[in-house]
């Protein structure tokens, strides 16, 4: 079960992130994030699970030089890049922690956003609720986050569509209807939600959705796992590098306030 199209090699976290910033698709919905979270300069701006820092840059200039921007990750390796990467950014600092339990007084923060955080922490609304603490009276949140139940694969064979899409939902993402139960969950911790933007990306381009979706790697995964038969698993392979191809999922822009 291959296919010459597809990559066959998980690519480096930090690797995958960078390259999602820099497709169309991840410009336009982080630019409407930033539009959404509505920074004023002079304002403290949180990225939780900043990652590499891919953001930081464009937050800060937002926060101009009065603002301050505080980057928060979990993983060592992507606050080393984040640091690199922002060196010599007086305004802009960067911590190593757990969303869950954040390493920030009560009421520190005017905005914070998460880009497709929470789909994979282990307590969403745990979570939240630590949001909701940092940041001031009418703080704002902008949430950005895949359902990956929406994610749609054309096939002449609707089961193999189904059966992927059923496994990337049921094994790969934790939470991987995040992005229609956010504004209940925000609602619970504390938030009012007074918007939800959905934006849906839409792949023509095989390859260009392989770099995103994996289609490849996790076609295995769905194979070992008892979703696809190897023969049905082939066949969707070779459908989707060869035919027509289409693939879309939307992701939610979650509007909460303080």
């Amino acid at each position: 079960m291959t296919s010459s199209a597809f990559e066959t090699d998980t690519p480096h976290p930090i690797v995958y992130l960078d390259r999602v910033a820099a497709t169309d698709h991840g410009r336009s919905y982080k630019g409407r994030m930033r539009d959404e979270l509505d920074i004023c300069p002079g304002q403290t701006v949180l990225d939780l699970g900043c990652g590499p820092g891919t953001d930081l840059a464009s937050l800060a200039q937002a926060a101009a030089a009065t603002g301050a921007v505080i980057g928060v990750d979990h993983d060592r390796a992507a606050v080393d890049a984040a640091r690199e990467r922002t060196a010599g950014q007086h305004t802009v600092t960067v911590r190593l922690g757990d969303i869950h339990d954040l390493p920030l007084p009560d009421r520190t923060a005017d905005r914070a956003r998460t880009d497709r955080v929470l789909q994979h922490v282990a307590d969403p609304v745990r979570a939240l609720r630590e949001i909701h603490r940092v940041l001031r009276p009418s703080g704002r949140l902008i949430m950005g986050e895949p359902d990956w139940d929406t994610l749609a694969v054309d096939h002449p064979d609707s089961g193999l569509s189904r059966a992927y899409t059923q496994f990337v939902t049921d094994k790969v993402v934790r939470n991987a209807r995040i992005g229609r139960q956010l504004p209940r969950l925000a609602t619970e911790a504390g938030f009012a939600v007074p918007a939800v933007i959905p934006i849906t990306s839409v792949f023509r381009d095989a390859r260009a959705a392989d770099e995103i979706l994996g289609l490849e790697r996790t076609t295995q995964r769905a194979v070992a796992a008892g979703y696809l038969t190897e023969e049905g698993a082939q066949r969707w392979l070779d459908h989707l590098s060869t035919g027509p191809f289409f693939a879309a999922v939307t992701l939610y822009l979650v509007v909460a306030e303080s």
